[in-house]
């Protein structure tokens, strides 16, 4: 599996079988759905999850300046359908 850091970039991301971790400056994306199985194959794909998780949490409480929320993003832009 690819080391992802949290909001280290906004062009990475990861799966971890069903689940896509998307990372931005301003945030962290999970999609998907992730069966966590009773076996070794979900106990990896847990621990994987996790230690993304709790190295999100690292870097917020490291953060200084932590705003109380983000704005939402901007609507998206209008464009002529090409083939209208």
């Amino acid at each position: 599996m690819t080391r992802l850091g949290p909001f280290a970039n906004d062009d990475a991301s990861i799966s971890i079988a069903g689940l896509t971790i998307e990372t931005g400056t301003d945030r962290v994306a999970p999609y998907g759905s992730l069966d966590t199985t009773r076996d070794k194959q979900g106990l990896a794909q847990a621990r994987a999850l996790q230690a993304l998780l709790e190295q999100a949490v690292r870097y917020l409480e490291a953060a200084k300046d932590l705003p109380d929320a983000l704005p939402p993003p901007p609507p998206p832009k209008r464009v002529a359908n090409p083939f209208g």
